[in-house]
């Protein structure tokens, strides 16, 4: 094929046909990527709960051993209510557990399903970006054996007469 004017044009647009591909691949990619980060962003929340809990139980338990010391010795008895506490806590806490595993759960379930859809939807837009690109082919093909034929004629043609 002759380089002529037209060639350029076809050019730029099939490069900016193969950017826009490569562009929704890489969209896809990110996405894939941001709901893995959210689910291990939630995984690793559930220390932080169990932690937080530890602490805030301590700081009772610590207020608790505070209020007996000020008080005389049999005044009160903090025993049951160390108990109430541990159990509220622990309570809360495989609450809290098993409320992040079931989101944890979820969201790979959702991931795998986004993965599946991507794969699919990745495997259609490369197919209709490569019909396109043929097509785009054939057209640049025949535009450019149109603008040689013009160029041919023109050349032929006598204009002193």
């Amino acid at each position: 094929m002759t380089q002529n004017p037209v060639t350029a044009v076809f050019d730029a647009q099939r490069t900016a046909i193969e950017q826009s591909q490569t562009l929704t691949h890489d969209a896809l990619e990110a996405q894939k990527t941001s709901i893995g980060a959210f689910g291990d962003a939630v995984e690793s929340s559930s220390a932080l709960f169990e932690s937080n809990a530890e602490l805030t139980k301590g700081a009772v338990h610590a207020y608790f051993d505070a209020l007996e010391a000020s008080l005389p010795e049999e005044a009160a008895e903090f025993d049951e209510l160390r108990e109430i506490v541990d159990e509220g806590f622990d309570s809360a806490t495989e609450a809290q557990s098993q409320s992040l595993e079931a989101v944890v759960e979820a969201i790979e379930e959702s991931e795998a399903a986004y993965d599946e859809f991507a794969a699919s939807y990745a495997e259609v837009v490369d197919t209709s970006f490569d019909a396109y690109l043929e097509a785009h082919e054939q057209v640049e093909e025949n535009v450019s054996a149109a603008a040689e034929n013009v160029e041919e004629a023109a050349e032929e043609i006598d204009i002193s007469a």
